[in-house]
């Protein structure tokens, strides 16, 4: 035996229906689809979606989703902790120097002052909001709030 003499299994390889090659072919006229109807027709079917004539998933469900209230103000939230850990003691925090200092990402941001954590020195706060907690650890501590200007 030989390399060239090598097939396949009897039966093993079938060729492939060729459709639409004339009726001789055994697979000509209809070209295996049927007589007439949707699935007869060039095209195929009504796409993905389609349901029967119903109004469709995607059109019955609400479009818009809930309100978005356009006035609202995004506060740049900042830890008595974090004040305590990075900066000094008689020093005034402002938006300026919390930017200075990379614990907020934008200066022209509101920032609010939260009471987590505890603050062992006296600082001068100059923001847009200090939360009652906050503003309380920070008399304690002999420092001061002051609104922003």
């Amino acid at each position: 035996m030989q390399l060239h003499d090598l097939r396949p299994a009897e039966g093993s390889k079938k060729s492939r229906k060729r459709i639409g090659r004339g009726n001789s072919s055994g697979h000509g006229t209809t070209a295996g689809r049927g007589t007439k109807g949707q699935l007869s027709r060039a095209g195929r079917g009504k796409g993905a979606g389609f349901e029967g004539g119903q109004t469709p998933l995607a059109m019955r469900l609400p479009k818009l989703g809930g309100f978005i209230n356009h006035n609202r103000v995004e506060y740049a939230p900042v830890n008595l902790a974090r004040l305590d850990a990075l900066f000094n003691d008689g020093d005034t925090v402002d938006s300026d120097s919390l930017y200075a200092k990379g614990v907020i990402k934008r200066n022209y941001i509101p920032v609010k002052v939260l009471g987590d954590g505890e603050l062992t020195k006296k600082l001068t706060v100059k923001v847009d909001k200090v939360s009652k907690s906050a503003q309380a650890k920070i008399e304690a501590a002999g420092g001061k709030v002051e609104a922003a200007c």
